[in-house]
């Protein structure tokens, strides 16, 4: 069967191991144009591979509707909101697009319950600042911007040619008020950072949360491309109207018995002829409990090796590695 041909609007075309060009994304739409001045001293090129998710991101095998979603996200600069179980690959999917984009690496926010935007945009340690005042009269005059570190979002809000990835990792467990707390930034496209605000309009130098040292004027952070924004959700609560138009939409359905032979080909290579049985006790079992995708990896591989080595019951080996991630009756709606 040959493969669909890639519609030529495509930016991220979900094929192994292709690199496509991010300066082919058209200009933002009107109302999704942003006014930050990326720093003079910035490179002109996208910052590349990140080597430490290469094989994550070159194994993820996209559904064509995923592929259509990204680059709906990507043109309309909108967050792209992705539900699905445990394993069908949603966090995967941003790694994927830094890959293929060379966008560099995935900047990473994962939430929990206590999970404020604050946090994802920056943290100022007073304390510090106030034990080095004490210790130095001349501290009194301090830049504030040493004792401030960028979050994730704050960081890939910065002004830059090029897009950041930004991965909002399981969303629907943050306290019901962070979705609407994010409305306005993400629409806005910027920030104030209050402690450099307060310090005058001058430039202070700030850390992000990957490492880097950025100047900041007056506190005010602007960006100049909006990010690529992940957001991932286990479908576990319903989000406010307002937030969900703001946002492109992907639902990741269960990968059937051929995506799972392509999934385990794209990771574990040789081993996908000889994975049949295994595949089929994991598909039987998934009608009885919760399994992710990932668990009959585990169980490919190591029944793989275990035979070469003596094991004679492969099958019941794999059972024990593929525990259930909640009963059936749990999922039911």
């Amino acid at each position: 069967m040959s493969e669909p041909s890639i519609p030529s609007w495509y930016i991220y075309t979900g094929v192994p191991g292709a690199n496509s060009d991010i300066s082919r994304l058209p200009k933002a739409p009107p109302w999704r144009e942003f006014k930050g001045t990326p720093p003079e001293d910035r490179p002109d090129e996208p910052p590349g591979e990140d080597p430490a998710h290469a094989h994550r991101a070159r194994s993820y095998r996209p559904a064509p509707e995923a592929v259509e979603q990204v680059n709906a996200a990507l043109y309309l600069r909108r967050p792209l909101l992705v539900t699905g179980r445990p394993g069908t690959g949603k966090s995967t999917l941003a790694y994927a697009v830094a890959r293929e984009l060379g966008l560099g690496p995935v900047l990473y926010w994962p939430i929990t319950s206590r999970a404020t935007l604050r946090e994802g945009l920056y943290h100022y340690d007073p304390l510090t600042r106030l034990y080095a005042m004490k210790g130095a009269e001349e501290a009194r005059d301090d830049d504030p911007g040493r004792y401030i570190r960028l979050g994730p979002l704050g960081t890939a809000l910065l002004p830059a040619r090029y897009p950041r990835v930004l991965l909002i990792d399981e969303i629907d467990k943050s306290d019901i008020d962070l979705p609407n707390d994010l409305l306005t930034v993400f629409e806005e496209g910027r920030y104030e950072i209050t402690e450099l605000a307060r310090h005058g309009s001058g430039a202070s130098t700030v850390m992000t949360s990957d490492g880097d040292a950025v100047s900041i004027r007056g506190g005010r952070v602007v960006c100049g491309e909006f990010p690529f924004v992940v957001m991932t959700s286990n479908g576990e609560r319903d989000f406010p109207p307002a937030f969900l138009r703001r946002c492109v939409t992907l639902e990741l359905p269960e990968p059937d018995p051929e995506r799972l032979a392509e999934i385990i080909r794209a990771h574990l290579r040789g081993l996908a002829d000889e994975s049949e049985d295994i595949v089929g006790l994991f598909l039987s079992r998934k009608t009885q409990g919760q399994l992710a995708t990932d668990q009959l990896l585990h169980a490919v591989y190591l029944t793989h090796h275990a035979a070469r080595q003596g094991v004679v019951d492969r099958m019941e080996l794999a059972a024990r590695i593929m525990p259930y991630l909640s009963p059936s009756s749990a999922d039911d709606d």
